[in-house]
């Protein structure tokens, strides 16, 4: 299979009327900070002068992993299916925060260990992409073959051309999955070279023992392909997760489809690590919702050259960091919008010269 995603590189030729539209709303330059850069960047990925959000959602992988059944997370893999159940029924984290910012939650069974049925209720969709039942355990072999791993690339995007034709924008990404924080430091070590027990942590509350146990699993599960030289796909098959590997052709899709990319912490952004390697244009796309506790997530955005917009000591996962950020994405567009303009509104301008800072 040939994973193939025309990706435009933003074209900066509207820049300077955005950033004059941005420059003359009643405020002093740059005021705004952070927001007058995501307002900016909207308009650029929608080439319009009034960027607006469009049937929004966040959307949430879950897969199981082989090597969960060896002790590298703190919770049993059974603990996966029991999560879709409550995201279905709409009690999770990432249901609240997603009913606060107004955005659509979608599930996709992406290869949990169980059959999960059909539970969901109002505002969540589900989805079954299921391309086994959890990876096989990497600490022993591939955790998924080439074939698996291109069928889970490309099904992301086929659930992504979906919600484009639905209207949808702008999206979130989140995951679920017993054991794929170790998933995304394998990835994270082998594509960013950050040493491996650097891109190692607690995960879902491993405490010291675990946390040992978890980074001596690992160096095995590393060992096994010693003297090899991974590429991001290779070392995406060896070592999963089937979640993994569809927010991989959800984002090069979504890009692909000029949507902006909300992206969240430690998992995802290992997916997104991936789809750099495949396509480094996606970038273009992505706000980095927050900075993830995972210690991980530093080595991520470094080799990026991304900075996150939050910084709250979230570790969830489940696109919550995704969700909290999208109010504020909102707000920075509603700036550009709604804001009058200084002639509009009769207010004088500085004066050239003068520095321009809080009143």
């Amino acid at each position: 299979m040939t994973l193939s995603f025309h990706i435009a590189p933003l074209s900066r030729d509207l820049a300077p009327a955005l950033q004059h539209r941005l420059d003359t709303r009643t405020k002093p330059l740059g005021s705004l900070g952070r927001l007058e850069a995501i307002a900016l960047q909207a308009g650029l990925i929608q080439q319009t002068l009034t960027p607006q959000i469009s049937a929004a959602r966040i959307a949430v992988f879950a897969g199981d992993h082989g090597a969960a059944k060896a002790g590298v997370g703190a919770y049993p893999q059974e603990v996966t299916a029991q999560m879709v159940m409550n995201f279905l029924a709409g009690g999770a984290a990432i249901n609240v925060l997603s009913r606060q910012a107004q955005l659509a939650v979608s599930v996709i069974d992406c290869g949990v260990a169980s059959d999960v049925p059909d539970t969901s209720g109002p505002g969540v969709e589900y989805v079954i992409a299921k391309q086994g039942y959890g990876t096989a355990n990497y600490l022993e072999q591939a955790a998924m073959t080439p074939a698996q791993r291109d069928a889970a690339i490309a099904r992301g995007a086929e659930l992504v051309r979906g919600w484009q034709a639905a209207g949808c924008n702008a999206i979130g990404f989140g995951e679920m999955g017993i054991g794929n924080t170790s998933t995304a430091s394998l990835l994270t070590h082998f594509i960013t070279g950050a040493a491996l027990d650097d891109v190692i942590g607690r995960g879902a509350g491993l405490d010291d023992a675990g946390l040992a146990r978890k980074r001596g699993l690992l160096a095995r599960a590393a060992a096994r392909v010693a003297g090899r030289q991974l590429d991001a796909l290779e070392a995406l098959a060896e070592f999963g997760g089937f979640e993994v590997a569809t927010m991989v052709g959800a984002c090069l899709a979504a890009a692909e489809a000029r949507m902006l990319i909300v992206v969240d912490g430690f998992i995802v952004t290992s997916a997104l690590l991936v789809a750099h390697a495949i396509n480094p244009a996606v970038l273009d796309y992505c706000v980095f919702a927050h900075g993830s506790a995972e210690p991980g997530h530093v080595a991520q955005l470094r080799h990026l050259g991304a900075e996150p917009l939050l910084q709250l000591g979230m570790r969830l996962g489940e696109g919550t960091g995704a969700a909290s950020a999208f109010p504020l994405i909102r707000a920075a567009l509603a700036c550009m919008n709604e804001m009058a303009g200084f002639e509009d509104a009769g207010v004088s301008e500085a004066s050239a010269g003068v520095v321009s800072g809080e009143s």
